[in-house]
């Protein structure tokens, strides 16, 4: 039986006690302040104790603490900083579910000003902002090995409890094994951050009439970010942009990885979140660029989920009348679909990812690790395109993914990414834009994309949008003849099992139908649908008639 101890750790500022205390109300458990008890313990401050004794002292109390805390339960513990860098209090905090609340220097930096126990910091005296950031970058490392993440920079504490609480209840559902763990006495020191040696897997190389460039899947292949730079003979300046959500996660591991392999790195952090995806926050990014006077011979990294690779790679398309781009995807979503194929844009009013240019990247480099701080729904928001691929274009993918659908780890797996890759790489080298068998690609995402459109971008995730898509083409399908019952049924079994969404409500059909029409994919006045004649064979329409079109979204918009 899984413990019922959740421990959080993180920069100070992170608001560890306040969300820990809110925590342990949803669940109905205790909470603890390991500093609190610390004091309570030994009746002397924090501060007192490393005035007196120095940190070393400090940390043998605080792992002994953490080790009385470790031998109760239902308990949420709210650690110091400095915790997991102590060998005795890793292995105390291993022993129940640890959360790492991650926040930017900036953001807990304003926290702590706001707080007045903040001058009792030992380790923040003097330029409280400065010492965070050197304490992150030193801390990192262990932070990342936590069994999850959450990004607080963003979310309110009532918002990070709850997220919490769901991912405590993913863990307990499927455990981590001990000997996988990083915290905990018995773990290897490697597990959560590995490391990549020997060649570069590549999964794909796409080649198009202007671009050749590798798609590099493989665990641990972020801390070789900079040598596969220089093996894509990238020579100037690294300017990588990530978001807020990202930034604090991924984003030094990646500047650090570019700085070992010689480059001068800039690291610039958007807003998160698909509502920033406008010209407005493309232009922040010129902005950026122009005040460090970026040159012809220097490059993006886009680091982060699709709405990172499509902004940055758009900015980088554009600036200077373009400069050279990396991405980085950090959700499956962008991994098996927004990073690969050169689409970069932003999003309109009127519809999604309506203004834009193709261009390609010098390199894709895929870290399927950097998923394991992704929570189950948006790891099952990327799965809708690996599902995808199967249905218009591999039946034995198809077969392959109904195999170990529900299976949390195959979301994680290198081998099902990389099929996955391989397919959308080739129909891009096929058709870099979109003039033909590229739009095969489009499978769901006409009502998809309405629905977004529709609600604002903001309701329902692309995959989640996509998978209702999927069910309003295979209606569509099967009333026309083309896909059989079984067929049909055989697509949203697997859907289904996903964990995807299959109908949406509250939504108006002649909106939906009336976005449709602002559909890139749109000819003459006429929808151009993609639909399925059995599953791995798609084909595109474009003499569907309205009646059959409106049944099948009246179908999905219960």
């Amino acid at each position: 039986m899984t413990p019922r101890r959740i421990f959080l750790v993180g920069l100070s500022g992170a608001g560890k006690s306040t969300v820990g205390r809110l925590l342990a109300g949803r669940l109905g458990w205790a909470f603890a302040d390991s500093d609190e008890e610390i004091e309570e313990r030994t009746e002397r401050t924090v501060s007192e104790i490393f005035n007196s004794e120095g940190e070393a002292g400090f940390r043998a109390i605080e792992a002994d603490a953490l080790a009385g805390l470790a031998a109760r339960e239902p308990l949420v513990v709210s650690t110091g900083g400095g915790a997991p860098t102590d060998e005795g209090s890793r292995a105390a905090i291993g022993r129940g579910f640890v959360v790492w609340l991650a926040v930017s220097p900036a953001h807990a930096a304003e926290r702590l000003a706001a707080d007045p126990t903040t001058a009792a910091r030992p380790l923040l005296a003097g330029d409280t902002q400065a010492r965070l950031t050197a304490l992150l970058e030193a801390r990192a490392s262990v932070y990342q090995k936590a069994d999850a993440a959450v990004d607080v920079d963003s979310l309110s504490p009532e918002q990070a409890a709850a997220e919490i609480e769901r991912l405590w209840h993913e863990f307990r559902a499927h455990p981590t094994g001990p000997g996988e763990r990083f915290f905990g006495g018995d773990a290897p020191a490697e597990f959560a951050r590995p490391t990549s040696s020997g060649p570069f897997e590549v999964a794909a190389v796409v080649q198009t009439p202007l671009a050749n460039y590798p798609v590099i899947v493989g665990q641990g292949v972020l801390s070789r970010l900079g040598s596969i730079c220089r093996d894509s003979s990238l020579v100037g300046r690294a300017f990588v942009v990530t978001d807020a959500g990202v930034g604090p996660l991924f984003g030094r591991q990646a500047a650090g990885a570019l700085s070992s392999a010689g480059y001068s790195t800039e690291l610039f952090t958007l807003p998160a979140g698909e509502a920033h995806k406008t010209l407005d926050t493309v232009e922040t990014i010129y902005d950026w660029l122009l005040e460090h006077r970026v040159e012809r011979s220097d490059f993006v990294v886009c680091l982060g989920g699709g709405v990172v690779t499509d902004m940055a790679g758009f900015a980088a398309a554009t600036c200077l009348r373009g400069i050279e781009f990396v991405h980085v995807p950090t959700s499956l979503l962008a991994m098996v679909d927004a990073a690969i194929g050169g689409k970069t844009g932003v999003d309109h009013p009127r519809g999604k990812n309506l203004v834009g240019a193709f261009a390609q990247p010098r390199a894709v480099v895929i870290d399927p690790h950097v998923l394991r701080t992704l929570p189950r729904r948006q790891l099952q928001n990327g799965w809708a395109e690996v599902v995808k691929h199967g249905l218009i274009l591999d039946e034995g993918l198809t077969r392959d993914l109904e195999a170990v659908v529900g299976d949390p780890e195959a979301m994680f797996s290198p081998t099902l990414i990389a099929r996955s890759v391989a397919i959308k790489a080739g129909i891009v080298s096929e058709d870099e834009r979109e003039s033909g068998r590229r739009t095969l690609l489009n499978y769901g995402h006409t009502i998809g994309h309405a629905i977004e459109s529709v609600t604002g971008f903001s309701r329902v995730l692309h995959g989640e949008a996509v998978a209702i898509g999927m069910r309003a083409a295979g209606l569509i399908a099967q009333d026309l003849g083309l896909l059989g019952h079984d067929e049909y049924e055989r697509q949203q079994r697997l859907i289904r099992t996903a964990g995807l969404p299959e109908e949406v409500s509250g939504v108006s059909v002649d909106d939906v139908l009336d976005a449709t029409l602002s559909d890139k994919k749109v000819r003459g006045g006429k929808v151009r649908w993609v639909l399925l004649e059995g599953i791995g064979h798609a084909a595109v329409h474009d003499d569907v008639p309205e009646p059959v079109v409106r049944r099948a979204v009246e179908a999905v918009l219960s």
